[in-house]
């Protein structure tokens, strides 16, 4: 994730608790096959903090499935949205809903994913939050949930 998506994509985080695993390495890089990391996956009903690899096992959990951009959805960031999902499929979760994070929304993309099962999740520039983005923040308090 890039330094305009991570701030948002634990700021979701922050809203929902479980544990944030960041970069999840959905596929392993092979001669033949592409790395495939997810900006992120949330398994829910796991104490609220952010996990130190990224992977983990997901088998029978409830798991959000996070793409992050931080401009307008378009198709690429919808796409990603999409096909996460079922890249997901093969670690056996229990349930898998797919979030698609940008910075402005879009009547017709936001539309097709609605149609699809994604949920867009707006998170505007000026909503940035420094707390999101400091180490010291996150190793202070363990985890950024909001547990009000």
């Amino acid at each position: 994730m890039s330094q305009k998506e991570t701030w948002r994509t634990r700021k979701y985080w922050s809203k929902t608790g479980g544990l944030l695993i960041e970069e999840f390495l959905a596929v392993k890089g092979t001669q033949k096959t592409g790395r495939r990391p997810l900006d992120a996956i949330i398994v829910l009903n796991e104490d609220s903090s952010i996990h130190d690899g990224n992977f983990y096992d997901i088998e029978g959990k409830d798991v959000l499935v996070i793409q992050t951009k931080s401009n307008r959805i378009g198709m690429n960031l919808l796409g990603q949205a999409y096909f996460s999902q079922f890249l997901i499929k093969k670690f056996n979760p229990k349930s898998i809903k797919s979030i698609a994070i940008c910075g402005k929304y879009d009547e017709v993309i936001g539309a097709i994913a609605k149609e699809h099962g994604i949920e867009v999740a707006v998170i505007r520039e000026e909503e940035y939050e420094e707390k999101f983005d400091n180490p010291k923040y996150i190793n202070k308090n363990n985890a950024l949930h909001n547990k009000t």
